[in-house]
């Protein structure tokens, strides 16, 4: 069922994004070659605890047999890892890396979610090009995140782009809704054909998020049931944002100072 946050329900929201914004923050001043994924968990738990969040995606449990719930504040994946990724203390950041985090913090019943894909030190100028197609794709679909639209609209302008720039998406992940719950109807696939889903109306709040292959679409996952990689080896980017419908056009709730300062 999609959900229509009142005024009250969307302050909630509001908060727990700018949480989400804040650690942000903090780990783009943080992370470095060096450090292990496991490091870059337990600053991001640390900021939201004190900002008085918790972080949702830890315990998170997807319900299915012999898949433990996941056991850490956010999933940190690297190059190859597109989605996901576990936090470990022997897990290590190297020069070159680009370093995905996918954040979700609860504040007073409301979750916010965003990722973000991090460049740590010099990488490949096709490295570069995957992050800010990813990140362009996000903006692509938010063009048609408003009311009277069809999420189908999104979905559709976030794929064609990615493709027009030879990069494939993920198809078997997607955003969503979300508010009470980390996921909430309805999905939005980044790929699809314009003119079809749900009507999109003031008061959704969606978390859109491209999720981009450097070469085939094609994933696996790994043995912890957890961790998803591209199937030829290929690097792949993340960005994500939670996203307010409002009757004067999409505003984004996840958004550090420095984002901001930026959208012209």
């Amino acid at each position: 069922m999609i959900t229509i946050k009142n005024n009250k329900e969307i302050e909630l929201m509001r908060e727990a994004c700018r949480v989400v914004a804040l650690v942000y923050e903090e780990l783009e001043k943080k992370i470095k070659p060096g450090m292990s994924t496991w490091e870059l968990d337990q600053i991001a738990e640390k900021k939201m605890r004190s900002l008085g969040a918790i972080p949702a995606e830890k315990g998170y449990d997807i319900g299915i047999k012999g898949v433990p719930p996941f056991p850490a504040s956010i999933c940190v994946s690297i190059n190859d890892e597109v989605i996901h990724g576990i936090p470990s203390k022997h897990k290590f950041i190297k020069e070159g890396d680009i370093v995905s985090v996918d954040t979700v913090a609860l504040k007073n019943g409301y979750n916010g979610d965003a990722a973000r894909t991090f460049v740590v030190g010099k990488i490949s100028k096709e490295a570069q090009r995957l992050i800010d197609v990813t990140k362009q794709a996000f903006f692509e679909g938010l063009k048609y995140a408003k009311v009277g639209n069809r999420i189908g609209d999104i979905s559709h302008a976030i794929g064609t782009y990615v493709e027009s720039q030879g990069f494939s998406v993920v198809r078997e992940f997607q955003g969503h809704g979300i508010g009470k719950d980390m996921h909430e109807d309805p999905g939005i696939p980044n790929y699809g054909k314009a003119g079809r889903g749900p009507r999109i109306e003031a008061g959704m709040t969606l978390a859109i998020e491209p999720m981009v292959i450097q070469g085939k679409p094609d994933i696996l996952e790994l043995s912890d049931g957890w961790t998803i990689v591209t199937e030829d080896g290929s690097l792949a980017a993340h960005y994500e944002n939670t996203v307010l419908i409002t009757k004067n056009g999409p505003e984004i709730l996840t958004m550090t100072k420095e984002e901001k300062s930026k959208i012209k």
